[in-house]
């Protein structure tokens, strides 16, 4: 069975800034889009690359983000410093059950499966394989969707640090391993943002692995 033409076959390129769908007049020349003057480019140059090395730098960031504390509180001049699933345990123990399970998907569910799931899809688009392509298309989808949300695990502790401070025996602040835990959120948005998703669907042009 035929497969559907592609762009490359038509000589039309989509800008990656604006979509819009350009014709292109000379083949191998550089061209500007018409209407925002960004260079097109039928693939992301080394975008696969460079989405490996976000995706590995995230995936370093996230091991002292777990095991250095990311909040220190101090109740009646007892103060004590807490990891991400340490603060969890905490807040499930005093009954905070709703924090505690935001937390928990926020900061282990999420970016474990963001993980996993850009590592599969960077090692089928370099193989250039025609396995699941519909599937993984949704996939990365997905990833890009809960990326809006991945700053959850963040926000809770600025909020529950504000609140608490009104609260004049207890204080509660962050620490260090906050920061680490967004420069994993940010490395995996940037990697997700820099892989260019039309690379799924490049092992049906030469007949790629299945």
């Amino acid at each position: 069975m035929s497969r559907q033409p592609f762009a490359s076959d038509l000589s039309i390129v989509g800008c990656h800034t604006c979509g819009l769908v350009c014709d292109l007049d000379t083949f191998g020349r550089t061209q500007q889009c018409s209407r925002c003057g960004s260079t097109l480019h039928h693939r992301r140059p080394n975008g696969i690359a460079r989405a490996w090395a976000l995706l590995l730098t995230a995936v370093i960031c996230y091991i002292p983000a777990n095991v250095l504390p990311v909040m220190h509180t101090s109740l009646l001049g007892k103060g004590s410093s807490s990891s991400i699933m340490e603060g969890a345990v905490e807040f499930w123990t005093s009954g905070s059950y709703g924090i505690a399970f935001v937390i928990f998907i926020a900061s282990v569910a999420v970016p474990c499966a963001k993980f996993l799931i850009l590592g599969l899809l960077l090692v089928t688009s370099q193989r250039r394989s025609r396995w699941a392509t519909r599937e993984r298309a949704k996939l990365y989808r997905m990833v890009e969707f809960v990326g809006y949300w991945s700053m959850l695990d963040v926000l809770v502790v600025a909020v529950v640090a504000a609140l608490v401070q009104f609260q004049g025996l207890t204080d509660i602040s962050p620490r260090v391993g906050i920061l680490f835990f967004g420069m994993v959120v940010i490395f995996t948005m940037l990697a997700a943002m820099s892989f260019d998703p039309r690379h799924i669907w490049d092992g049906e042009i030469n007949g790629g692995d299945e």
